[in-house]
């Protein structure tokens, strides 16, 4: 098993690869990160499966993307939750714009993959995260 400090970090290193927009474009990378049976509640509220978020990404607006506040808890072996908050800046003129994000990683065959995902819209101010 992974130590603790070690999982958080290779799990932020997915997370940060699935924000970059060469990675959102890749649908064969896409489908090396996210399990078959992959779903994401979107901050709209949609719903997605691995098929339909790989179609969507390659449509995608490339925007800038970061991660702040990044935690992750082992559940049991093999299976961890990662939360964070993710900051997206379409433009210098356009205020970023702040979501808390959840993701449940699983290993399948010896590597870690998305099972889920959601993004909720954050209000202002700080959170207990």
């Amino acid at each position: 098993m992974e130590s603790a400090g070690s999982l958080k970090q290779h799990l932020l290193s997915l997370e940060e690869r699935l924000l970059q927009p060469q990675t959102r474009k890749d649908a064969t990378e896409l489908a090396s990160l996210l399990s078959d049976d992959f779903v994401e509640f979107g901050s709209s509220g949609a719903v997605f499966d691995k098929t339909s978020i790989i179609s969507g990404l390659s449509r995608e607006t490339p925007t800038e993307r970061s991660i702040i506040d990044f935690k992750a808890l082992p559940l049991a072996e093999g299976i961890a939750l990662v939360t964070y908050r993710a900051i997206r800046r379409a433009g210098p003129a356009e205020k970023p714009v702040e979501t808390l994000r959840s993701s449940i990683w699983k290993q399948v065959n010896g590597e870690w993959k998305m099972a889920f995902h959601q993004g909720t819209l954050a209000t202002k101010g700080k959170s207990a995260l």
